[in-house]
């Protein structure tokens, strides 16, 4: 099993020190625009809000949960792919990854965005990651913040002890984040499908310009559901030392469908994957023979 504890402890201290430093970006940049060189405004670093708004302790507590759960979440997932990440540094493996969710991020954020592009400017953030759409195209900006926070968990990972696991079958790790966060957004879909749909009369295609919207909710209530208890029963097959491939990848292509639920989709698909592997405990037949 991966060492979920360190790569937390990592990812909230790097939310922390993230934060710390767009307040300080986003307080210069408000009060002197044109001292900032460009390629610094456009990161996504640079939250809407000053040294002043600080003052506000109901502020301070909202934004500090904000970037903490963005933390947890990176955290997770780096603790459970990081055997399967390349490279052979912490740090490297945290740009990888951070490289990895941003374009993942855009990948849902067009997806989400029908007839982009648009005008205006979108932004979106998977697993503490900022993902940038504008009308004139991908904004690149966005993944210098992304390799800062990969840059970041991997750095303090190096200085966390280390925490003895112990073995199970590969891709268990992973189907474990992509059952809990699958379920903590299919539970966040499901409840605005309720309000609206439910509560409120809404028709569940409703006409207008959101009318994606509400078809992704749509399928997040009903096949992001499916996709998530797939994705549990893979989990557990993985527990016992079997093979969750077919779960796995079925629940992951169906929560990836939804949009919303595409980062603990694709979390799925790479778990049954690796869960199809053989553990390295497992006797090989030749071997065996010979």
């Amino acid at each position: 099993m991966a060492d979920f504890r360190r790569g937390i402890k990592a990812g909230i201290v790097t939310g922390i020190i993230y934060m710390v430093i767009s307040a300080i970006l986003g307080a210069i940049y408000q009060n002197n625009p044109l001292s900032v060189p460009h390629f610094i405004l456009g990161t996504g670093l640079t939250p809407l809000f000053s040294l002043t708004a600080l003052t506000d302790p109901s502020f301070v507590i909202s934004l500090l949960f904000q970037y903490v759960v963005r933390g947890i979440v990176f955290g997770a997932v780096f603790a459970a792919l990081y055997n399967f990440l390349p490279s052979t540094t912490s740090v490297k493996k945290g740009v990888v990854l951070s490289s990895f969710l941003w374009i993942l991020g855009v990948a849902g954020l067009i997806y989400e965005t029908p007839g982009w592009p648009t005008d205006g400017f979108q932004t979106s953030v998977v697993a503490g990651v900022t993902v940038s759409l504008s009308s004139v195209g991908l904004a690149l900006a966005g993944i210098i913040s992304a390799l800062v926070f990969g840059a970041l968990v991997g750095s303090i990972w190096n200085r966390l002890r280390a925490k003895k696991v112990t073995e199970a079958r590969k891709g268990s790790a992973t189907l474990l984040v992509s059952f809990i966060q699958g379920g903590v957004l299919w539970i966040l879909g499901a409840v605005a499908f309720l309000i609206g749909v439910v509560i409120r009369g809404a028709p569940l295609i409703e006409p207008g310009p959101f009318w994606w919207y509400s078809v992704l909710y749509t399928a997040s209530a009903f096949l992001g559901l499916v996709g998530w208890v797939l994705a549990l029963v893979a989990w557990r097959r993985t527990k016992r030392g079997e093979s969750g491939f077919k779960w796995g990848v079925a629940g992951g292509v169906l929560m990836a469908l939804t949009g919303i639920m595409l980062l603990p989709g694709v979390l799925a698909i790479i778990g049954g994957v690796l869960s199809g592997r053989k553990p390295a405990t497992e006797s090989n037949p030749a071997s065996i023979e010979q």
